[in-house]
């Protein structure tokens, strides 16, 4: 029962917004599933309404590789006949950024709230970027609504913790994931600095990595004054970085 929360994972190409290329944080992912010699790796693009940009990106980093990539798309219809089957058919699901509070809308009406579940109880890595990251916890911070933050508290909650992410480069973040840790909107919370992912073992926290240096993870909770305590945490470098 894994998950790797994260606030990275494919990183850019010199060749254009949407060459991605493998980061070191994906490949942790494909070692959390016991580095198989053909990986079976899914993506979800939910959160961005399936952006045609975003499935060829994906493709390319794999493209060529031992990796045996498929996607899911649920825009305008499944593009797969089975849903449950071909996610539990896993190594990794990988779910990318945009709104969560549509990715949870939309998961919710195809019933992948439960499928998701099952997944993970079956070992199946589940991971993500920012709204790939926020949707396994209880909730977060997030844009999804306006430009202006709002909590969203209707998370998958597999993890019973709030979720902060992109800490380091949006101001904004780290105020207002303190404020709803304090007034109890959200249970103690972990955040990431871009680049920085969280590696779970069912609901415990086994450590943070990160594919660049100078970055960390944060740990938030109520101190007894009411006000909200940040611990740092250090995270790993990995291999690649």
């Amino acid at each position: 029962m894994k998950i790797l929360a994260t606030s990275g994972g494919f990183l850019p190409s010199d060749l254009g917004a949407f060459q991605w290329r493998r980061g070191p944080i994906i490949e942790h992912a494909i070692e959390l599933a016991g580095s198989p010699e053909q990986p079976r790796f899914c993506y979800l693009g939910t959160a961005q309404g399936d952006s045609l940009n975003g499935i060829a990106g994906y493709y390319r980093a794999f493209a060529g590789s031992e990796v045996r990539a498929t996607h899911l798309e649920l825009f305008s219809m499944p593009n797969v006949p089975d849903i449950r089957e071909h996610l539990l058919a896993q190594d990794v699901i990988w779910v990318g950024g945009g709104s969560v509070a549509n990715l949870l809308a939309v998961w919710r009406v195809h019933g992948l709230d439960e499928v998701m579940h099952e997944c993970w109880e079956a070992g199946v890595v589940l991971g993500g970027v920012s709204a790939g990251s926020i949707c396994w916890h209880v909730g977060g911070t997030t844009d999804s609504f306006g430009l202006d933050l709002r909590p969203v508290t209707n998370g998958l909650a597999l993890l019973p913790y709030g979720n902060g992410v992109h800490y380091d480069s949006e101001a904004r973040r780290r105020p207002l994931l303190h404020r709803l840790v304090a007034d109890g909107t959200l249970p103690v919370s972990y955040a990431t600095d871009d680049g920085v992912g969280l590696s779970y073992e069912g609901t415990e926290l086994i450590e943070a990595v990160a594919d660049r240096p100078g970055v960390a993870a944060y740990k938030v909770e109520r101190g007894p004054d009411g006000q909200a305590v940040e611990t740092r945490i250090e995270p790993r470098l990995l291999p690649g970085s």
